[in-house]
């Protein structure tokens, strides 16, 4: 029988001086979104990109964009 404490997870640290333009995609990629308000042929909509950059979607407004992002379990920023 094995009676050994299980073995604590590795901890990855990044010095934040010395990080890679690939490292800093990465931050948040799958917990943060950003809403970037911006102009349509149909008028003013909100943008939703994922940290990385990557277009997600397009809102009517700042509400449904960051309402949409929630229900994806993920935290809305506001890009001016």
């Amino acid at each position: 029988m094995n009676t050994a404490a299980p073995e604590a997870p590795k901890t990855v640290v990044i010095d934040i001086h010395r990080i890679t333009a690939q490292q800093l995609q990465m931050l948040g990629l799958t917990q943060l979104a950003y809403i970037k308000p911006v102009r349509t042929p149909d008028g003013k909509a909100f943008a939703i990109h994922a940290a990385d950059g990557t277009p997600m979607a397009l809102a009517t407004d700042a509400v449904a964009a960051i309402e949409a992002i929630h229900e994806h379990h993920m935290a809305a920023a506001l890009v001016h």
